[in-house]
């Protein structure tokens, strides 16, 4: 029994070590501006067998992590409705085949130039060119690039990597002595259960998911949805494995294929808190899978290799975004992201050290090579950040403001002036409207809008956008500081004419009543006044009585924004006695 009990204590050890770890190191680390992937990483060398050796195989730590990087492209797959990834295609094969091609190539002339062999070097550039799917799509969701243009086109390049360790790991089985005598039946029986694995999982995705998940919401059961949710992820991930195809790969597919159910967003926020903890395991066992052992054996070869395979890599994924019609700034940032190696490589360089391609120490070389690119990879994402060209919009076709005339300004054209401008355009009101988001322009010229580009808080801008002629001047845009500049501008140069002023919260009310605008009005104050009114008519109140309650709510608003202003403390002071009244352009 004591023998029992001091194993459980020395398991408990571990999880609250690998807990301890992340909850210590990633808000650190962040908070230094280095992000939680780096945090992760130098946190599982610290209690690696390399530091605190409070673990001695971190490839078993890794083998479960990996369901961290399945559960993560299964979230992403939910995200990706079939019309859309048939709308990726060119992205995938076009984009993504240019890349991993042009890159295989480059690398394999640099592990020449290190003294491979052309086998050797063939295989060790090949892995590297397999991205890291885990830390891209990390670092991409924390500088919420996911979603952009630019990031499906960096997970468009993913998932071809995902689809290329399948026919990698063949020509590996094909490279190895004695390879080309095996038979091409059997890479035609490997490939045609690839293929089944693949139509199998489809069709249960079609026919069988929705109807199960059906009947168990009916159940009631929510443990057994949770449990469903993982059984679908997991389930998936070994049939493509079983099948000899990446696991990731599985689980994309399966979200893919229930991202249009009615259950997506159920299935969703079951999986995020297992993805979260399981990817933050996977950085923390590729820490410690960092072999120092090694490194100080080697250093001098690992260490060129890391550069040579990054700054290769990094200038051919830069040189194919271009011929590609990428921006600078989006090549750059691209070859930032991606320039490491991944975790597929493990997987390629194992199979080939299981052929006889390669020994044991070149595979540890190969491997340490890999894991440090991946460590240094957040770095090189800090350092584009702060060092490399911020990206600006294109202009082309816009038009800036000149000699404009009307009867209201608005500056700033997103949701809120959209609305703040009908009124004025349904009475046949001149109106002359400017703004800096290029993509707001050419959206609004399709509704048939006319739109400038035009800083507002240039006073030449103002000038030629009309601020001079105009019977009111509306400021709309969402910055709160960038709308007191406007103000003060407007109030200084400009006193005639009444400015109208968004504000973000009350703070920044209080700011544009100091600035001078003659009306303010917080964006969600009359919306939260609608939905409060009617929630105490759905309550029970009578109408008269919600009335009388609501304007008391407006008149105690009122007065809290009126002794909060520095023009309002007189008034205050005549507040606390109770005998004054609050201009009625002050509230909300």
């Amino acid at each position: 029994m004591a023998v029992e009990a001091s194993g459980s204590a020395s398991e408990l050890v571990q999880v609250v070590s690998l807990l301890a770890a992340g909850v210590v190191a990633v808000p650190l680390f962040k908070r230094l501006g280095l992000g939680s992937v780096l945090g992760y990483l130098l946190a599982g060398l610290a209690i690696g067998p390399f530091g605190l050796r409070l673990f001695t195989d971190a490839h078993a730590i890794l083998h479960v992590a990996e369901l961290g990087v399945v559960m993560f492209l299964f979230i992403i797959g939910l995200e990706m409705e079939p019309s859309r990834l048939w709308g990726m295609r060119r992205a995938i094969l076009g984009l993504g085949l240019a890349q991993v091609g042009a890159c295989i190539a480059a690398l394999t002339l640099v592990g020449a130039a290190m003294g491979f062999s052309v086998t050797v070097a063939f295989v060790a550039g090949t892995g590297f060119v397999l991205t890291s799917t885990a830390i891209v799509m990390q670092l991409l969701e924390e500088r919420g690039a996911l979603s952009t243009p630019k990031g499906q086109r960096i997970v468009a390049i993913l998932l071809l990597e995902d689809l290329a360790i399948v026919p990698l790991l063949a020509v590996v089985a094909l490279l190895a002595p004695g390879g080309a005598e095996t038979g091409a039946a059997e890479r035609a029986a490997a490939i045609a259960v690839a293929l089944a694995s693949v139509a199998a999982l489809v069709a249960a995705g079609r026919w069988l998911l929705n109807p199960l998940f059906r009947l168990l919401a009916a159940a009631k059961a929510r443990e057994v949805m949770t449990a469903a949710a993982l059984l679908v992820v997991l389930g998936s991930a070994l049939a493509m494995q079983l099948g000899g195809l990446s696991m990731a790969m599985g689980a994309f597919l399966a979200g893919v294929l229930l991202s249009e159910s009615s259950f997506r967003h159920q299935l969703e926020a079951d999986i995020e808190p297992f993805r979260g903890i399981l990817l933050g395991l996977f950085f923390l066992g590729v820490g410690m899978s960092l072999d120092l052992a090694v490194i100080a054996a080697n250093w001098g070869l690992i260490l060129a290799g890391v550069a040579a395979y990054m700054l290769v890599k990094s200038l051919v994924i830069y040189g194919v975004a271009r011929a590609l019609r990428a921006s600078h700034a989006e090549g750059l940032e691209r070859a930032a992201l991606m320039a490491q190696g991944g975790e597929f490589a493990f997987v390629l360089y194992a199979a080939a050290a299981g052929a006889g391609i390669i020994d044991g120490t070149t595979n540890a070389i190969l491997t340490a090579t890999v894991i440090l690119s991946m460590a240094l990879t957040p770095l090189m994402v800090i350092a584009f950040d702060r060092l490399g060209p911020k990206a600006k919009p294109s202009l082309d076709g816009l038009e800036a403001p000149e000699d404009l005339s009307g009867s209201a300004l608005i500056v700033g054209f997103g949701r809120f002036g959209q609305i703040a401008s009908q009124p004025l355009i349904s009475r046949g009101c001149p109106v002359s409207i400017i703004d800096t988001n290029a993509q707001n322009i050419r959206l609004a010229e399709g509704f048939g809008f006319k739109v400038y580009y035009g800083d507002g808080t240039r006073l030449d801008i103002l000038r030629a956008a009309g601020a001079a002629t105009a019977r009111a001047i509306l400021i709309c845009v969402e910055d709160p500081e960038t709308a007191r500049r406007v103000a003060e501008i407007a109030r200084a140069e400009f006193p005639l004419v009444p400015v109208l002023a968004r504000a973000r919260d009350r703070e920044h009310a209080v700011r544009l009543i100091e600035a001078g605008v003659a009306y303010q009005i917080r964006e969600t104050v009359e919306s939260a006044f609608a939905l409060g009114a009617q929630a105490l008519l759905t309550v029970g109140a009578e109408p008269e009585a919600a009335e009388a309650i609501m304007a008391e709510v407006r008149r105690r608003d009122a007065e809290r924004l009126e002794l909060e202003t520095v023009g309002g403390l007189y008034a205050g002071l005549d507040l606390i006695r109770g005998n004054a009244a609050v201009p009625a352009h002050r509230a909300g």
